[in-house]
């Protein structure tokens, strides 16, 4: 290991490496080391280069916090959570595509009955969300449990300004694997960007955008769990996803109620949103 220079490096680090003994992590770190010492070799850093990199990812690290995950922005900008995301989910034809998780998910959800409204208060324009969880078969999936969240009508998660949950709940679909809740309209949003991935992405030229869209999360023993997103159709962004995320499957869209009584038996005094969508799951493998 000595007098090692830009064309022997590599192979003492594969060297060094070769007795790891679990063999994935092996697997892993090889790939790393080829591909980062390839990347180097390509753009050939200067040393004020390397460093800034250096503290970019160190950065990018303080950023992170329980509601903040600035890895994951970097992860999602640079399309790599969508790479994990399609390379994770090679479903059977007719199964509802996937989707980033995103970083706004919350582990304490509260649950609601069905037709319950999960706006808590949140002001916007009623939006009734309506669909069916069917396996690929078209066989209803009964008592699916279906976890949706969003942004308010500015395009704001609850986390980002609230000190309460809003506009995020867990339901239990009926017998016939259908379901229903009550809400407001989303808006699309820019994803944090006062931090290094928001930097990167101004000096890419790129916008932070993603296009106006409502998350599902669906599962059913027996089934994999989805993770998915509705996008709605004429949404500016949707050719232009900061996160790369739209799927043409995916894309719907609203279709305007008048008042009066509404789908669930809810009577409505003012004009309201319908959005509805049905789930395919695919089998467990």
């Amino acid at each position: 290991m000595r007098d090692l220079d830009e064309t022997s490096i590599t192979d003492e680090v594969l060297q060094a490496i070769s007795g790891t003994p679990d063999p994935r992590t092996r697997q892993i770190s090889e790939a790393l080391v080829r591909h980062l010492h390839a990347f180097i070799r390509e753009i050939e850093p200067t040393q004020a280069e390397w460093e800034m990199g250096i503290d970019f990812l160190t950065r990018t690290g303080k950023m992170c916090s329980d509601v903040r995950q600035e890895f994951i922005l970097l992860s999602d900008t640079l399309g790599v959570s969508m790479l994990v995301d399609a390379i994770n989910h090679r479903h059977p034809e007719g199964a509802t595509e996937t989707t980033v998780f995103g970083p706004f998910f919350v582990e304490q959800r509260p649950e609601y009955p069905l037709g319950g409204n999960i706006s808590e208060g949140v002001e916007g324009k009623p939006m009734y969300v309506s669909g069916v969880v069917r396996d690929t078969a078209g066989k209803p999936i009964a008592h699916a449990t279906v976890d949706s969240w969003h942004s308010d009508d500015e395009g704001h998660y609850d986390v980002q300004i609230r000190d309460h949950l809003a506009m995020r709940g867990k339901f239990r679909a009926d017998e016939k694997g259908r379901f229903w809740f009550w809400s407001v309209r989303p808006k699309f949003y820019p994803i944090p960007d006062d931090g290094p991935v928001g930097e990167m992405l101004r000096m890419q030229g790129r916008h932070p955008f993603r296009p106006e869209h409502v998350h599902f999360m669906i599962s059913a023993q027996g089934y994999e769990t989805l993770v998915t997103h509705v996008f709605i159709e004429g949404d500016r962004y949707l050719d232009s996803d900061v996160v790369f995320g739209v799927k043409n499957s995916l894309i719907t869209n609203y279709k305007e109620c008048q008042p009066g009584i509404a789908p669930d038996g809810k009577q409505m005094d003012r004009s309201y949103l319908a959005l509805h969508y049905d789930f395919v799951l695919s089998a467990e493998k």
